[in-house]
């Protein structure tokens, strides 16, 4: 009951919010202390609400949040799987999230890009750090399926952004491979948009393929400086290239 006082506390100092909202502030919490983890079942809704002290109408609501988050799957019954459970994997739900802020035109491109930019510099920078030859082969993998022959643009695209995915995974540090992968994976469908839109996207194939291949060899050499501003380079090209404006 303690902790339910202190996290209406600390929402009320933040500025009145919606009764949700405290319900929410109080599950993250619960997640931040490592009391509830993924596979976890929810406090049923009435020993929720007693323990916040909100309403049950309050605790549904922030659990439909969740639910159309991806954060919680609620399981109907009344057997040992029955309840609501924590579900998500943080990037899912961080994907989706971002999905949604793009597609609403409430994030612009130029944010993406230099938000792309920083979390991918960082990442790079690890996996010549942290990588292995796992992670190379890996990666020289998804550079061999970009360089195909008379490769389609979805499987270029796919191959493309396994290859940026491979490098946060790389990275060593679970938060930048998180937010990297989100971001990236949000942001795929409008980079397919854009190279779909190329006349000539054969010639557009092999200049990117290069450019992949020259962050793959810094990587590979150690050496994180070069591989950032490879990464930066390469970014910063393709947006002027494919998606001007």
């Amino acid at each position: 009951m303690a902790a339910g006082r202190d996290v209406r506390t600390a929402a009320s100092r933040a500025g009145r919010p919606r009764i949700h909202e405290v319900v929410l502030a109080h599950i993250e919490e619960e997640i931040a202390q490592g009391r509830l983890k993924v596979g976890d079942r929810l406090p049923a809704e009435r020993d929720l609400a007693a323990g916040i002290g909100v309403s049950r109408t309050a605790v549904r609501e922030a659990i439909r949040v969740l639910e159309a988050m991806g954060t919680v799957v609620q399981n109907t019954g009344s057997g040992p799987d029955a309840g609501t459970v924590l579900s998500a994997i943080p990037g899912d739900a961080l994907s989706h999230l971002i999905s949604l802020h793009v597609m609403l035109a409430s994030i612009g491109t130029a944010d993406v890009v230099r938000a792309r930019v920083a979390l991918e510099r960082e990442s790079a920078r690890l996996a010549a750090r942290h990588s292995g030859p796992k992670d190379h082969v890996r990666l020289a993998g998804h550079l061999a399926a970009m360089a195909l022959p008379g490769i389609g643009v979805a499987d270029f695209n796919d191959a493309d952004t396994a290859f940026h995915l491979a490098i946060a995974q790389a990275s060593g540090n679970v938060l930048v491979a998180e937010l990297t992968t989100a971001l990236r994976t949000a942001m795929r469908p409008t980079l397919l948009g854009a190279l779909q839109g190329q006349a000539d996207f054969p010639a557009i194939a092999r200049v990117l393929t290069t450019e992949h291949q020259g962050i793959h060899d810094a990587i590979v050499a150690g050496d994180g400086d070069v591989a950032a501003a490879r990464v930066e380079a390469h970014i910063d090209a393709f947006y002027a290239r494919l998606a001007p404006g």
